[in-house]
């Protein structure tokens, strides 16, 4: 399965996208929606991330855009693990209390740690209260791939790969490996995050893999 990373600040634009995926992260933080667009993108009754990076927002006004998706029927919640204790689990209760799915996710957009110290990250999330735990490194080198997809070999909902050119087949085969979904860049417009593939794009490559 394939998300889509939406930054498209139309909101119409945005909801016409929408309905051509089959999962949609909203990157709150890009698009820069008010409560009226953010009822409208999420009550649209389609599977939608709420993602709000704290990249121009301070912890409270994240937290209320972050509940007001919640609220109007987003399916996840992205929450970031480095993000502070109390903050995090108000937000998890909040969402499990709306029937919300919870991702805890780690971005580093330095390197790929060792191995160990990803299935660390890991088992923290979970140990917090998430449903789905999302890794996602920058990869430098080919071995960095391989510490990545090796986090597929635990249980439990997990989504990982890795980020720049390098990274990119991670993107392609994460969904054979029981990735919850794999992400890709909308077909026009900014993705958000380095190497990330277009979408009609990655659904070919996943699409041939699976005739073989």
């Amino acid at each position: 399965m394939i998300c889509v990373s939406i930054c498209e600040k139309n909101v119409d634009k945005c909801l016409s996208i929408i309905e051509k995926t089959e999962v949609s992260e909203i990157r709150l933080d890009l698009t820069e929606f008010g409560e009226a667009e953010i009822e409208k993108v999420f009550s649209c009754r389609k599977r939608l991330i709420a993602t709000c990076r704290p990249l121009q927002y301070s912890p409270d006004r994240q937290l209320e855009i972050l509940k007001m998706a919640i609220r109007h029927g987003a399916t996840y919640v992205d929450i970031e693990y480095e993000a502070p204790e109390e903050y995090k689990q108000e937000l998890i209760d909040y969402a499990h209390h709306h029937e919300c799915y919870v991702i805890l996710s780690y971005h580093n957009y330095e390197e790929t740690p060792e191995t160990e110290e990803l299935e660390t990250i890991m088992k923290n999330c979970f140990a917090e209260g998430c449903d789905v735990v999302k890794i996602v490194t920058l990869v430098r080198v080919n071995r960095d791939n391989s510490k990545i997809l090796s986090l597929y070999r635990h249980p439990g909902r997990i989504i990982a790969f890795g980020m720049g050119d390098l990274g990119k087949i991670t993107r392609i085969v994460a969904p054979f490996l029981g990735a919850e979904f794999t992400y890709a860049a909308m077909d026009e417009g900014d993705p958000t995050a380095p190497g990330q593939i277009r979408y009609s794009r990655l659904k070919e490559f996943i699409a041939s893999i699976q005739q073989i």
